[in-house]
């Protein structure tokens, strides 16, 4: 499919052909989904943490004697039923990533790209240059091309005044096209691709 080429004023540079065995693809939701369940398990910090009984700084001695007393029968106050006590069965601290065939992983990008495009959601720019570091200057420049949420990926580096220009702007994401990644494009608008990048990814899939 043939896409019309923009640059950061807004005028035609072109047109560039994206190859439909990465854009051109027929989405399918739980690819993507399971992709999506990966990255996010995989960067859960999993720091959660309850203390057991036997991590209790409590005395360990027999609550009271045993018979007697017309009470239950208990030993330590650490156990889970007592105020104070351990937690029984709580959270540990662990990691809770799984892991994901690399063919899925590649084919859950595919996707992705294949329903942005489907959607009408992809701009390809010329290039991704700045004339100075100025928030305001490009911020006019993507509000012009209609880009209040969007996720922009660059070739293997962003050009410094660009990607000094750009993080301060709300909704807007900056990435080298090494960090594209399925999370990142459904949770923005638009995917806003350099030449340079659609270049790397058809480069990437041959």
């Amino acid at each position: 499919m043939d896409l019309t080429v923009k640059t950061l004023e807004g005028k035609d540079a072109g047109k560039v052909s994206l190859s439909d065995a990465i854009f051109g693809l027929e989405p399918r939701e739980d690819i993507i989904a399971r992709v999506v369940r990966w990255q996010l398990a995989k960067r859960q910090q999993g720091t959660h943490k309850a203390k057991g009984r036997a991590e209790i700084a409590r005395t360990g001695a027999k609550m009271y004697k045993q018979k007697g007393t017309g009470r239950a029968r208990h030993h330590s106050a650490r156990a889970p039923q007592f105020r104070g006590g351990g937690k029984a069965h709580g959270p540990v601290v662990r990691s809770h990533a799984h892991d994901l065939p690399k063919k899925i992983r590649a084919l859950g990008l595919r996707h992705a790209l294949s329903a942005k495009l489907r959607a009408e959601e992809i701009i390809v720019l010329d290039d991704l240059v700045a004339n100075e570091a100025k928030t305001k200057a490009l911020a006019g420049a993507f509000a012009s091309l209609g880009l209040t949420n969007a996720l922009i990926i660059g070739g293997a580096e962003i050009e410094s005044n660009f990607k000094l220009a750009a993080q301060n702007i709300p909704n807007v994401d900056v990435l080298p096209v090494q960090g594209i990644n399925v999370y990142d494009i459904l949770r923005r608008g638009k995917l806003v691709l350099s030449k340079a990048a659609v270049e790397a990814l058809e480069e990437r899939f041959k």
